[in-house]
């Protein structure tokens, strides 16, 4: 008995869910998100409230019972408030800039690397050292992160490059040398 996928969601206020067989529009205040969802789940909207009903207790649909209500959820909720994800840049002469749209870090390469946000996403740089990825589709905000902290992930001796905020790097000790 799936115990996430049997709560039913509230819909707050200003939120609007439109179900059209599989497929879910869902739009806020801060913008629209839509989704297919997968054959065998069947959604329902009544009283402002969304409840997702499997067929039967197979193991598969078992799994796809809490994953549609997440889903669900997570797109009502960044419409109402958006997500956000903050890395953070360590080392000497590491640092980011925001030009235009661009996202233009110096990262101990040879040359700057460059990122443009994909659609929906937005970077804000409040000082040389910070990266907040900001959007509505938690999905999309996560995975652009990531492809950011690939640029130079942070390495255990010196704990140089770009880390999530709340990430901690267990650090090495170097070589010990004769003694």
């Amino acid at each position: 008995m799936s115990r996430i996928g049997n709560k039913p969601i509230n819909v707050p206020q200003g939120v609007e869910i439109t179900i059209d067989g599989q497929h879910i529009t869902v739009k806020g205040p801060k913008g629209t998100l839509e989704r297919d969802l997968h054959k065998n789940m069947q959604v329902v909207l009544e009283n402002n409230s969304v409840t997702v009903k499997r067929p039967d207790d197979e193991p598969f649909n078992r799994s796809l019972h809490g994953l549609t209500r997440t889903l669900i959820n997570n797109m009502i909720e960044g419409v109402v408030n958006e997500y956000k994800r903050e890395l953070e840049i360590n080392g000497v002469g590491y640092r980011a800039q925001k030009k235009g749209n661009k996202l233009v870090m110096n990262l101990g390469y040879s040359h700057t690397v460059e990122m443009d946000p994909p659609a929906g996403i937005t970077f804000d740089v409040p000082d040389a050292n910070h990266i907040t990825v900001r959007g509505i589709d938690k999905e999309l905000v996560g995975q652009t992160a990531a492809v950011v902290r690939t640029k130079r992930p942070p390495e255990v001796y010196r704990g140089k490059g770009i880390k999530y905020q709340e990430e901690h790097i267990r650090r090495k000790e170097g070589k010990a040398g004769k003694k």
